[in-house]
């Protein structure tokens, strides 16, 4: 075997990180190991004689480099032999794509976050912080946990309702979310971020039209003791202060066989918006608490087992938005507007791994996320002298997956894939409107999505250079909807099977080392169901919609240390059908079927390391849409878009690294823009948002394994609207604004050990 694919099996079995950026591992050749060792033992044998050594560069991580040459002897006067080929990095693999593929080689668009995703002021982000970094990913910013994230201009809504997300997130192996917004995890801990952009129906089903975000946790360190800890405050301009503080512990059971990994927060992210007329100020504040434990078990013979879990609570006292009229920091509702979110998810994944390259996975999940949240309906449900009216909504969504799959990674690019998933979901939608002590239930609905996919994937070379992947999922999925406080309609219909096939056709030609082209063609769905429809007690069926996707890119990655990466690509869709959640005129939310859109993407990013201690890094992405149906045809021909999707955006940074020394500091810089978009399609909801530039600065330093960081989030102060909408019964009035948290200063520490 040679060494570089040696090192890749021996971190994926001890669930360590072992990097490298030297060139020439993929031509030595290394003895099979056998035995009881240590990662250290076992690196150290991997690595005897080959030229390479490995330097431990933090807990339960290691990075490959050269090996000084030795000294010629001193008796005989000679020439010192050659230095070894300048480096080259190891292949990244792009495990989203459940198979062993690099990232040179693979097919597709994909954005890779290294380690623990980070906001502008340095704190540990979720989903939603990190889409203003990103120009491929889109936020709304209703408040944490009630955010929706799309995935390069496949938006259908602004708003929460019954339909299932365009983007997949999932959680290691596991699905967290079928429908409805992001439950906000916080990213602590974590290995990486992989945004696979585009539709994924073939590998990852229904509801994955946008694209997938899959988060990798650090895996447990079966051979040693580690932790860490890091805490910080945050200063707001005109606001509340907040704090973070985060724990994370190593604990080996039993040496080289099992190991537990904890780890637990607490965040207060401090109000800066006040509720006018109820005299609080600073309302908004939020507060996240959750915690993680995984366990991996190595029992030998290629077999490993990893069970995790995770929980988490978010609370917000108010809502996010303010009065344009009078000030964007203030509202002037007569309730608060609070938002409770839980999250518990669990997993098991057994995986079996052969020296020939065979590869087993069982991976088994369940997450349930339950939201509720409270809007001020004074005026809509009652004249203001009656009282104050509350309109609640009570959101309960339970995920439960199962996927067993086969796959083999040859020599040479080669590979293939075979699998079969199930999966059950079930929402439950529940309103209410509170007003002078009594509450009345108003309609709500219940659906419950059953499916069974079975799905493979096969890459071939066609010669050396070009390779072909060919594959395709056939699905069947039946959804049952149930209303709930109403009648039921004449044209009602419980249940509603839908059977799908979802191709994928891609290419990736090498035109040199570390330079390929690739195309791909995709498509997706998402299943209909049953949602609350225009009117008073009301509701409706809405059908499945599904997307065609073609992209054409190319992609570089740096040889060394040192040198240039990029990736350019362009894309069409054709989104046929779209489902989307949205509010009429009255303030009601209802759903239904929009239309159809048509939707064009350029996209590019680089990296650039000129020095070993500078880094200048670039990205930017233009979208152009038209959506076509009932709603966009009556509108004005400029307000047929979809929502969240401006036609530019994008982000530089730049960062610069002392050389390491007792003290090491460094400093980075970060810009931001947004481009304008809008609420949704229509003249209704054509309300203007984004088109803002933000600006970042972070400083540290490192002393004696202490980590101590200073960063400057919207350093200009700007007040932008973010998001027009904070309130359905305030939208007709199009004056809600949710502007950008005001300059923010973070002062953190950390450590590990």
């Amino acid at each position: 075997m040679t060494l570089d694919r040696a090192v890749i099996a021996l971190a994926r079995a001890a669930g360590v990180d072992i990097v490298s950026t030297e060139r020439g591992l993929h031509t030595v050749r290394t003895a099979e190991l056998r035995g009881t060792l240590t990662v250290r033992q076992a690196l150290d044998r991997l690595l005897a004689g080959s030229g390479f050594r490995a330097v431990a560069s933090g807990p339960g991580s290691y990075r490959i480099v050269v090996a000084p040459p030795a000294p010629p002897p001193r008796p005989v006067a000679r020439p010192a032999a050659p230095p070894p080929p300048e480096p080259a990095p190891a292949d990244i693999v792009v495990t989203a794509s459940k198979q062993r593929v690099p990232l040179l080689r693979y097919p597709g668009s994909l954005t890779l976050v290294s380690g623990v995703p980070r906001r502008a002021n340095g704190a540990t982000a979720d989903l939603s912080q990190i889409a203003g970094q990103l120009p491929i990913l889109q936020s709304t910013q209703l408040g944490l946990g009630r955010n929706k994230v799309f995935i390069r201009g496949i938006a259908d809504s602004s708003f929460n309702g019954t339909t299932q997300s365009t983007a997949s997130v999932y959680l290691d192996d596991v699905q967290l979310n079928a429908s409805g917004p992001d439950p906000a995890l916080r990213l602590y801990d974590m290995q990486a971020v992989e945004i696979l952009e585009g539709p994924q129906g073939t590998l990852y089903g229904a509801g994955a039209i946008g694209g997938l975000l899959r988060l990798t946790t650090r895996a447990p360190v079966l051979d040693g003791f580690a932790g860490s800890a890091s805490a910080g405050t945050t200063l707001t301009q005109g606001g509340a202060p907040g704090y973070d503080v985060a724990l994370m512990a190593n604990v080996p059971l039993v040496a080289g066989k099992a190991a537990l990994r904890g780890v637990a927060y607490q965040v207060r992210d401090g109000g800066y918006i006040d509720a006018a007329r109820r005299r609080v100020v600073d309302a908004n504040h939020s507060d996240t608490t959750g915690a993680r434990l995984a366990l991996r078990v190595d029992p030998g013979s290629g077999w490993q087992i990893d069970a995790s879990g995770a929980a988490q609570r978010v609370e917000s006292a108010d809502g996010q938005y303010g009065d344009v009229r009078r000030s964007p920091f203030a509202q002037r509702n007569y309730i608060a507007q609070p938002f409770f979110g839980r999250l518990l998810f669990g997993r098991l994944t057994i995986a079996k791994d052969w020296e020939s390259g065979l590869r087993l996975v069982s991976a088994t999940g369940i997450a349930d996320y339950r939201t509720v949240e409270t809007f001020d309906a004074t005026g809509f449900a009652a004249p203001v002298s009656r009282g104050a009216a509350r309109y609640d909504l009570d959101n309960d969504k339970l995920l439960v997956s199962q996927e067993l799959r086969l796959s083999r990674s040859l020599d040479g690019g080669r590979s293939w894939l075979a699998g079969v998933s199930l999966l059950s979901d079930r929402s439950i939608l529940t309103r209410s409107v509170g007003l002078g002590g009594a509450t009345i239930d108003i309609v709500g609905v219940t659906n419950v999505t059953r499916s069974a996919s079975g799905f493979g994937e096969v890459t071939a070379r066609l010669w050396r250079d070009l390779s072909v992947t060919l594959g395709g999922r056939v699905t069947t999925a039946r959804v049952d909807g149930e209303p709930s406080s109403t009648r039921r309609p004449g044209n009602y219909i419980k249940g509603r099977s839908t059977q799908r096939f979802d191709p994928t056709i891609a290419l990736s030609y090498r035109i040199a080392p570390e330079l390929a082209a690739f195309a791909r063609y995709q498509t997706g769905f998402r299943t209909g169901g049953l949602a609350v429809a225009q009117g008073i007690g009301r509701v409706a069926n809405y059908d499945p919609d599904s997307i065609r996707f073609a992209e054409i890119g190319l992609r570089r990655l740096r040889s060394g240390v040192r040198g240039v990466s990029f990736a350019i690509s362009g894309s069409t869709a054709a989104w046929s059908n779209i489902q989307a959640d949205l509010i009429n005129r009255r303030g009601q939310p209802y759903t239904t079927n929009l239309g159809d859109a048509r939707i064009q993407t350029v996209e590019a990013s680089f990296d650039w390391t000129p020095t070993t201690r500078l880094t200048i890094d670039g990205s930017a992405l233009y979208t152009h849409n038209i959506v076509y149906g009932a709603i966009a045809d009556q509108s004005r021909l400029n307000n047929r878009r979809l929502p969240q999707t401006p036609p530019f955006a994008a982000h530089g940074g730049i960062g610069y690294r002392w050389p390491e020394g007792r003290v090491t500091p460094r400093i980075a810089a970060s810009a931001d823009y947004v481009g304008r978009s809008v609420l949704g399609t229509g003249d209704l909801l054509d309300v203007s948002q984004g088109k803002y530039l933000t600006i970042g600065l972070t400083a540290g330093l490192r002393w004696r394994g202490i980590d101590l960081g200073l960063g400057v989030e919207n350093l200009t102060n700007t007040a932008s609207n973010r998001f027009a909408f904070g309130n359905p019964f305030g939208l007709p009035g199009r004056n809600e604004t949710t502007p950008l948290r005001p300059r923010n200063v973070r002062i953190g520490v950390s450590t590990a050990w």
